[in-house]
């Protein structure tokens, strides 16, 4: 069989197509392939099989996953703009608007690591500013294989620079995210970034093809041949023992993006209504924008392809509509007011071509070369076959909660507490957030290293909250549980810093739908997600889907991570991680209880993850969460930091390492109950002047540990023992443990 790049110079025939069966190589199915021929009343040609491929892709079209998405919850008071266009928007009043969503980026990040997420950080900006909104910050949530192999460095070393290079060169903060390394991902990392933006209700503008005759601009740079197969590329496995296509991977331009996006916000607020709509042209490229925009409308488009941009020569049609060159924009804008439009990007250098019209016959028509090349019925393109894809629950969610206590730790905590705050999840991160410029635009309040990032809302008191978390081994011993916990551990960290969560979305990384087993962990996980965002009151309102996440046929851990924004209404009243005082009360909000399956401690003892999880209470979350903020509100919080991965002890740790103070802690518990995970905990300090009242509002759900102390002196103990371990030692391992394994 001929390979696509051959094809791409020499088109077959329709015949030819069908012969040969040449929409197998692009992950058309040959029931697709028969209904498309169908639909058509003939025999597609070249071009069009090439765009019903991509745009039937699940990159595009969620054709396995829709059937659970339909089911989250998206509306509530806040909701302005749910999921189906660029991004969310929720209304956080003063006629102002939080524009948020999440991409992944993973497949193109595995084979070229720097450009790979580079790019899908200037894709998720432009998510972002196509709705009308100003960037403000950007996160990411990456996963990596243990760092044991030279193939690991070189991926975490090129991803986190391709994030830095791209997001320092648009001069948008990275403020937060979250990073955890397990051997699933040891040959395919995730790279998912999150971009916030802030907008005016009136400068809301949506990707639709709205008004017959209206005029459709192509915005920015110029088309190449890069990223042709991108959507299709990101719908299929890994083979470790083919060589991956590099030409599926983009090449992005951070300062030629700045300019778009800054010229199109000018723009929207210049020319408001006469600018109809804007979208990102991101995956599938050309195809995939014009003929949502259309959809979405109930319109038809035409294009003229002889007036699309190109930087290189000879470009075919199949290779116009389906490049994903990056820094390309497509805008809808009235016919009288398009000149004056265009203009405005000219004097910025920038493209600005009208390449075709709105219609009103539902169709999808392109010329070339005074041809016509593709007449199609947008909704043909739209609407793949549904799939219904059959489910089966492995046996290890069947397994009884474990009830290993790891009562060994009691002969060695030191040795222990030194052991995993070296473990790769757990050690800071410090040394490779430090490429990431977090202060540009100097709104940031809370830096990366504490619970999620704070960005101020210029000229007001307000304050955004940010975060992503998900823990992908708990999800992978019991998805729904794992699924209601990835919503919770998001919202702690929000409420940590004083913020209300307010609003969802998601990266929902999976392995291949086919497998009934990795499909029940999708619909799971999903509906444990569903089911805390609802009683939280945080609807989900954007996410993207990346499924085919294995190679050689094993999957990674279901990994859906969760991205959250919280308001906070008094900027002043942010709280960090950080001891404030020498005396402060030391709280537990929330009860130890030996929770250790799927733990950073079962890892470092057992290897392996094991063992189900206890069920998830949402009323003791939700109480919880109300004691903390209710204590941060009234300011007799001074310091609070939920307990994840490493349990109590490292959270402890944690926040001493960055202030003066050490602490003195007692448990009623075995000392192996410091590393226990358990759900909805948090510690925080109180100073003693307060004690009566904060107790009085914890209403029974408070544990008091013990105080912070001016001896630099990490103090564990229970009714058996007293663990005393010097903080400079356990600081010093915790920072340089990352490194360490990087440079050795």
């Amino acid at each position: 069989m001929t390979s696509v790049p051959d094809l791409m110079k020499d088109e077959f025939t329709p015949e030819q197509i069908k012969e040969n069966q040449i929409y197998l190589q692009w992950s058309l199915t040959e029931p697709e392939y028969d209904l498309i021929c169908e639909r058509l009343g003939r025999l597609p040609n070249y071009t069009e099989t090439g765009l019903f491929a991509a745009m039937w892709s699940e990159h595009c079209s969620y054709k396995k996953s829709k059937p659970v998405l339909r089911k989250f919850w998206s509306e509530n008071e806040r909701v302005l703009q749910g999921p189906g266009e660029g991004a969310g928007v929720l209304d956080i009043g003063d006629n102002q608007a939080v524009v948020f969503k999440a991409e992944s980026h993973n497949h193109p990040s595995a084979v070229e690591p720097y450009e790979g997420a580079a790019t899908g950080v200037g894709g998720i900006i432009r998510d972002i500013f196509s709705m009308g909104a100003q960037p403000i910050a950007i996160l990411d949530s990456l996963r990596f294989g243990e760092i044991e192999d030279n193939q690991t460095k070189h991926l975490i070393n090129g991803i986190v620079a391709g994030i830095a290079g791209y997001g320092n060169a648009l001069g948008i903060p990275t403020v937060g995210g979250d990073m955890a390394l397990d051997k699933t991902y040891q040959k395919n990392p995730l790279v998912n970034a999150m971009a916030v933006g802030i907008l005016d209700h009136e400068d809301l503008h949506v990707g639709q093809a709205n008004g017959v005759g209206n005029r459709i601009l192509y915005i920015g740079a110029k088309t190449g041949r890069d990223g042709i197969h991108g959507a299709t590329f990101a719908s299929s496995d890994f083979d470790s023992s083919e060589e991956q296509n590099r030409s599926a991977v983009q090449v992005g331009d951070p300062f030629l993006e700045k300019l778009v996006m800054d010229t199109t916000i000018a723009a929207i607020k210049k020319f408001k209504k006469a600018i109809v709509g804007v979208q990102d042209m991101g995956a599938a490229g050309l195809v995939s924008s014009s003929a949502e925009m259309a959809g979405k409308a109930g319109n038809g488009v035409h294009l003229n392809l002889d007036l699309v941009p190109q930087r290189e020569t000879n470009l075919t049609p199949y290779e116009l509509m389906l490049s994903e060159s990056q820094e390309r924009m497509l805008m809808v804008v009235k016919e009288d007011q398009m000149e004056a439009i265009s203009q405005l990007f000219f004097k910025q250098g920038l493209e600005a071509v009208d390449i075709g019209a709105v219609t009103d016959d539902g169709k999808y028509v392109l010329t070339f070369e005074d041809q016509v090349v593709t007449d199609l019925q947008v909704k043909d393109l739209l609407t793949p076959p549904k799939q219904k894809m059959p489910t089966k629950a492995p046996a290890r969610v069947l397994a009884p909660v474990g009830q290993n206590e790891y009562l060994e730790v009691e002969k060695d905590f030191a040795n222990v507490l030194d052991k995993m705050l070296q473990q790769s999840t757990v050690a800071s991160k410090r040394d490779l957030f430090r490429h990431y410029d977090s202060m540009v635009r100097t709104d940031t309040v809370i830096r990366p290293g504490g619970d999620a990032g704070v960005v101020r809302i210029k000229g007001t008191k307000k304050a955004l909250a940010m975060t992503t978390d998900v823990n992908g081994r708990k999800v992978f011993l019991n998805p729904k549980i794992g699924g209601q916990l990835a919503v919770a551990e998001a919202a702690q960290n929000i409420v940590c810093t004083g913020a209300t969560p307010i609003g969802i979305t998601d990266c929902l990384n999976f392995g291949d739908p086919d497998d009934p087993e990795i499909y029940y962990e999708l619909e799971q996980a999903c509906a444990g997600i569903n089911d805390f965002a609802k009683q939280l009151n945080t609807p989900i309102i954007s996410g993207n889907v990346s499924l085919y996440n294995e190679t050689d046929g094993k999957a990674i851990y279901p990994t859906p991570m969760v991205g959250m924004v919280g308001l906070l209404a008094d900027v002043n009243k942010a709280t960090t991680i950080d001891f404030k005082n020498a005396g402060d009360l030391i709280y537990l909000v929330g009860e130890l209880k030996k929770y250790f399956a799927g733990s950073e401690l079962q890892k470092l003892i057992d290897g392996e993850f094991s063992g189900n999880l206890a069920d998830f209470s949402s009323e003791v979350a939700l109480q919880n969460q109300t004691t903390v903020l209710s204590g941060i509100n009234q300011q007799f919080i001074n310091a609070a930091h939920d307990i994840s991965e490493g349990g109590l002890a490292v959270t402890l740790s944690e926040m001493s390492f960055n202030t003066d103070f050490g602490f003195t802690t007692t448990i009623k518990h075995p000392l192996s109950y410091y590393f226990a995970e358990g759900a909805s905990q948090y510690v925080v300090t109180v100073s003693k002047e307060h004690q009566s009242e904060f107790e009085a509002l914890g209403k029974g759900n408070l544990n008091l540990l013990g105080e912070t102390t001016l001896d630099n002196q990490l103090s564990f103990a229970n009714a058996k023992q007293t663990v005393v371990y010097p903080k400079a030692n356990a600081k010093q391992t915790y920072q340089e443990a990352i490194s360490w394994k990087l440079n050795h």
